[in-house]
């Protein structure tokens, strides 16, 4: 699964993550660095899984089972805010 951001929403990097803009309500998220880590990823077209494996290396106190679900978690939140879409 490929995401993009949704045409209204745009990202901008911050000190310690990302910050969500959903130009069209005003509404914005604020990600830690973490949930920016994976969402660039997703972004940069790795799958979930890649993308998993990928946090696990990058934080090896984190298991793959964790950094999956963590993931999955994510895209799900993003998801349903509709602030990313599959393509």
């Amino acid at each position: 699964m490929t995401l993009a951001l949704c045409p209204d929403v745009s990202a901008t990097d911050t000190e310690d993550g990302m910050v969500l803009l959903d130009e069209a309500t005003g509404r914005y998220w604020q990600l830690n660095g973490t949930a920016a880590v994976i969402l660039r990823a997703l972004l940069d077209g790795a799958s979930p899984r890649q993308t998993a494996h990928r946090l696990s290396e990058r934080y090896p106190a984190l298991t793959t089972e964790r950094t999956t679900t963590d993931v999955a978690s994510l895209i799900h939140s993003l998801c349903t805010a509709r602030l990313v879409m599959p393509v």
